[in-house]
């Protein structure tokens, strides 16, 4: 299996990013603009940059384009794709089974939800992909059934927020909140703060696509979650 790792130029938690790498262990690594600065900083060398760099530090820039062992991907700064996206297409392009993005999360909410979206390029072709920070990990999952085990889940909450205008026939079992063939409306909070209560849970949509919010009051001990709770099947 091979397991990519994308940085983006958005807010970071330096020493958690660290930990997170070391302790995943990925086969490839991708940095979206800026996030080449994190891999500049834990001496690791980036296969691909993808961006515009507008916002990237030149003398980091020009390291990494005078290493033979990185390509880099120039775009201009008027272009219809954030370079985070761009970077998701790329990893998919490069035959990735598992994306993990860190980065992504932080003070620009607007790219933070433009990301969200995105992450459904790697759900349409049911490849595992996550947003990670601290106390949050982000996935997008759809029609079929999901199982989540409650040893790997990341933090005390499961959130399910629909992507689509609605999520329906969603059946929840494991959780401390339980639905039968229900529906989640995007107009409302139904599907937030519910929790992992047996061995393994399963969320089970006959349509539509919807947010999984991992999340936790507290920054969360990475040691125990190397892999994602969620698996298609």
């Amino acid at each position: 299996m091979k397991k990519t790792l994308i940085v983006t130029g958005g807010s970071l938690d330096i020493d958690f990013a660290r930990r997170y790498v070391t302790l995943q262990k990925f086969d490839d690594f991708i940095a979206s603009d800026a996030g080449m600065h994190f891999f500049d900083a834990a001496g690791i060398t980036p296969r691909e940059i993808v961006g515009d760099f507008d916002s990237a530090n030149v003398k980091v820039l020009q390291k990494y384009r005078e290493d033979p062992a990185v390509r880099i991907h120039t775009y201009d700064p008027k272009k219809d794709y954030t370079d985070t996206e761009l970077a998701l297409r790329l990893a998919l392009t490069r035959g990735a089974d598992e994306i993990h993005i860190l980065g992504a999360t932080g003070t620009r909410l607007d790219h933070m939800l433009g990301t969200v979206h995105v992450l459904g390029l790697a759900l349409l072709k049911n490849v595992p992909c996550f947003l990670i920070d601290p106390y949050n990990r982000l996935s997008l999952i759809g029609e079929g059934k999901t199982v989540l085990k409650k040893e790997r889940q990341y933090g005390k909450y499961v959130s399910l927020i629909p992507l689509t205008t609605r999520a329906l026939g969603v059946t929840l079992k494991g959780f401390l909140y339980p639905l039968q063939d229900g529906t989640l409306d995007a107009f409302q909070s139904l599907g937030l703060s519910n929790e992992i209560i047996e061995d393994e849970a399963s969320v089970e949509i006959r349509e539509g696509v919807v947010i999984l919010a991992e999340s936790s009051d507290k920054a969360v001990d990475i040691k125990g979650f190397l892999n994602p709770a969620l698996r298609f099947l």
